[in-house]
């Protein structure tokens, strides 16, 4: 299936307004990705922990790479990133196990 893709929001000294996505567990999401991006995720839920991973396209040998996988507790947000191109792409593509998590890229 294809992946919905997430705008990227770029920080101004100024300061902008978030606007988080709702993680689709099942198309999963993608995020242009220049060696500058971040990403905000957020666990919404009130009763479990949530994954969200980090999809690595470089190879070696071949194969592919483990991906980056981080699991976020009830109520909790943390920033990922930036994430280098040589690594993950100039497509981050990231996957979700739950819509409880919110998920907001920023250009830092």
């Amino acid at each position: 299936m294809p992946r919905v893709q997430i705008p990227v929001t770029a920080a101004t000294r100024a300061g902008v307004a978030l606007t988080a996505t709702t993680g689709d567990p099942v198309n999963n999401h993608y995020v242009v990705n220049d060696g500058k991006t971040g990403v905000i995720v957020e666990n919404t839920g009130s009763t479990v922990s949530r994954t969200v991973t980090f999809r690595i396209s470089r190879k070696v040998d071949g194969q592919s790479v483990t991906p980056r996988t981080e699991t976020l507790a009830v109520g909790e947000k943390q920033l990922f990133g930036p994430f280098d191109i040589n690594e993950y792409g100039g497509n981050l593509l990231i996957d979700v196990d739950n819509a409880e998590l919110k998920i907001t890229p920023i250009r830092i």
